[in-house]
């Protein structure tokens, strides 16, 4: 997976040769997961990856016999980050009392 930046805005997602993700919100990489956006984590924890040194592949598209998992994972997440980021803009402000 690759996220594509025009302009420096992230609104597309190339999952593979044949899927493009496309018109994804700035407000999806405004939800924040351990100082990350958390499209971001998802894109880095789901790609698949050799070890320079063992040369092992770790690909997670083995970890599922549903080959749609990492992808609907991914959209599930984009949609979970908007939708987080519109409740938590929709909260009221902190008044603390003293």
């Amino acid at each position: 997976m690759t996220i594509v930046s025009k302009n420096n805005q992230f609104d597309t997602i190339i999952y593979n040769s044949d899927i493009t993700i496309e018109d994804i919100p700035e407000k999806a990489y405004e939800y924040i997961v351990n100082g990350r956006p958390a499209v971001e984590w998802i894109i880095d924890q789901y790609r698949i990856k050799k070890d320079r040194n063992s040369g092992l592949i770790d690909d997670p598209n083995d970890y599922s016999t549903d080959q749609k998992y990492i992808f609907d994972l991914l959209l599930k997440i984009i949609n979970l980050s908007i939708q987080s980021v519109h409740l938590i803009n929709d909260l009221p402000s902190l008044e603390i009392i003293e």
